[in-house]
């Protein structure tokens, strides 16, 4: 499936996507007494939001999203689990679309039996990349044994990846429910991946958003490292953080001199209904793009090309 754009025929693999399952509303309900209490809290969530809230089953999600997908001429997509323990509702959409979902997850390591938990993600569900959270979970990068143990699982197992959220990090969805985000930033900057991805040169990182504000330490790292992607989703408000004024364009540009279009990974960062995928964030990365004549063949690397590699897809 290829979808035609000034970029010229573009088969598009969105890096980046949220699978938010019935279970994963199941499991923000546990965090909130006063949702606890109701006898039906996905729902209430529902009512509090405003979001269409998913079926049961997570195979029928998966279904929803493949319209979504088809809709836009979206040929692939890695959505994540976007709690830890919910492995088994991504694994579950993978295995009823295996040519066209590809799935990631949560991964606390100060849960117990870290390592175990995600080597069963690996080998026993068939997940792709393993994603971590350091400022919402409270641990270091560069420093972490058990991530460490997890990522010389990955470099046992092609195919697989390590994505890392630094800089800014803000749910919205914890906001509406007024569950508290007691995230540490200080844990969250790029060069603590330039550390792990230094001792692991074999293992495959992925940086979101363009660092999400840590634009310039992104950069830095993955020059550094070339095993460092970086994924260009989300709506990247971060760059009213910098100091001169900058656009997504410029944000491109830049990226691309330093690191070239071989590490770049499109993606939309879409989660939730009735929304559903981020069309308006591919249309303005395509323009931005066009606008600095990037070539078919590179944007082609960009929008799919590059994940299809990192994940040893044919």
């Amino acid at each position: 499936m290829k979808r035609h754009t000034e970029l010229g025929e573009i088969e598009v693999f969105d890096s980046h996507m949220h699978f938010f399952s019935h279970n994963f509303f199941r499991m923000l309900a546990a965090q909130s007494p006063a949702l606890k209490e109701s006898g039906d809290p996905v729902s209430k969530i529902g009512e509090i939001t405003g979001l269409q809230m998913p079926p049961e089953d997570p195979r029928e999600l998966a279904k929803v999203w493949i319209d979504q997908l088809d809709r836009n001429e979206v040929a692939r997509a890695l959505l994540m689990a976007s709690l830890p323990n919910d492995e088994e509702s991504i694994a579950a959409a993978v295995s009823a679309f295996p040519e066209r979902i590809f799935g990631g997850f949560f991964f606390n390591p100060l849960q117990a039996n870290a390592v175990e938990r995600a080597k069963h993600a690996f080998d026993a569900l068939g997940l792709r990349m393993i994603c971590l959270f350091p400022a919402m979970h409270g641990f270091s990068v560069g420093d972490n044994e058990t991530v460490k143990a997890v990522a010389e699982l990955v470099q046992e197992r092609a195919g697989t990846a390590i994505f890392v959220h630094c800089g800014a990090l803000s749910v919205g969805i914890r906001a509406k429910l007024g569950l508290p985000s007691k995230f540490d930033l200080r844990l969250s900057n790029p060069l603590e991946v330039h550390k792990l991805a230094s001792e692991f040169p074999k293992v495959n990182f992925v940086i979101p958003h363009f660092g999400a504000g840590f634009w310039r330490e992104t950069l830095m790292a993955a020059e550094l490292c070339q095993n460092i992607f970086i994924d260009t989703s989300s709506s990247n408000r971060w760059v009213n953080y910098e100091a001169a004024e900058l656009n997504i364009r410029r944000v491109f540009e830049r990226t691309l001199a330093v690191v070239g279009p071989h590490r770049l990974l499109f993606g939309t960062d879409s989660s939730f209904f009735p929304r559903g995928w981020n069309s308006e964030i591919f249309g303005i990365q395509v323009d931005a793009l066009a606008r600095l004549g990037v070539i078919s063949a590179d944007a082609s690397m960009i929008f799919g090309g590059n994940l299809s590699r990192l994940l040893a897809i044919d």
